[in-house]
């Protein structure tokens, strides 16, 4: 199946397999996690091979754990190699973050202090999966919850330094901006100003809540809810300076009903449409 343009897409999720399959919106893609599916065989890899048979996928990990003092681990890189050679992928991404330890996962993306010896470990974990891919990869913007000190670069910095460094892409997650800027009180225009757009291949858009206790001063990138009226004003403002860019709506828990989630993907859409349809034209040639 040969790649096609990317618009609006969704995380696959089983509940919605048949539906998903069978549905044939100009533009939809699929985005899942490759953990899910390291295996030779099996229904689950079965069901993903489907749904690339008539739907473009896009791969986003979340246990390479590039900001661990290790390398990734070798027998994982080789799986999602065999992979992505498996499903012709047309995004690879992952997080920004670590979530291992001396051998042990951890069920979180963990946050680190953005130091020169960060910048050359992290530079090099992405070389290491990039030359096993064969194919660059987009790193997404991680979630604050609290101030870490120690920091040597602010984040745009440090994500524009990997790109000079490594050639890989970038994965904007516009609700992680709110949130984090939200929560460690800094603005997120002022953020996506600063953010290296020339290299975004992908953006996430997604639901958050506030956290119980503390309601409004502390937000949770939750993926639990729909994504809220300043997350959209936010993407809208993004991409009316990037044109359009595949984007995806991503839903992890209290899965609405799949009508639900097209809706949102669809509002997706109709930004993306009005954004192409606001960049300047090229002169025709005389």
């Amino acid at each position: 199946m040969a790649l096609v343009p990317l618009t609006a897409g969704l995380g696959l999720k089983p509940q919605h397999y048949g539906e998903a399959l069978h549905c044939s919106a100009p533009g939809l893609w699929w985005e899942v996690h490759p953990e899910n599916y390291l295996a030779d065989g099996g229904p689950r890899l079965a069901w993903l091979e489907a749904i690339r048979a008539r739907h473009p996928v896009a791969l986003h990990g979340v246990s390479l754990s590039l900001a661990a003092d290790a390398p990734p681990d070798a027998t994982h890189l080789a799986r999602l190699a065999a992979l992505a050679r498996r499903v012709e992928p047309a995004i690879v991404s992952e997080h920004l973050a670590w979530s291992t330890w001396r051998g042990q996962y951890l069920p979180d993306l963990l946050p680190f202090p953005r130091t020169q010896a960060a910048l050359q470990r992290i530079a090099d974990n992405i070389a290491r999966t990039q030359d096993a891919l064969q194919r660059p990869i987009a790193i997404e913007n991680p979630t604050h919850y609290l101030h870490i000190d120690g920091h040597d670069w602010a984040e745009t910095e440090f994500l524009a330094a990997l790109v000079r460094r490594t050639g890989c892409r970038l994965l904007l997650d516009v609700n992680n901006v709110h949130v984090s800027a939200n929560n460690l009180g800094f603005c997120a225009q002022a953020y996506i100003d600063a953010f290296p757009l020339h290299a975004v291949a992908e953006i996430h858009l997604a639901g958050h809540h506030a956290d119980p206790a503390h309601g409004d001063a502390l937000l949770i990138d939750s993926h639990d809810a729909p994504v809220a009226p300043a997350v959209w004003t936010l993407y809208e403002q993004v991409i009316a300076r990037t044109g359009p860019v595949p984007t995806l709506i991503e839903r992890d828990e209290h899965l609405p009903a799949f009508a639900e989630l097209m809706a949102e993907r669809d509002q997706a859409q109709r930004a993306l449409t009005a954004a192409r349809a606001a960049q300047p034209k090229e002169a025709a040639c005389s």
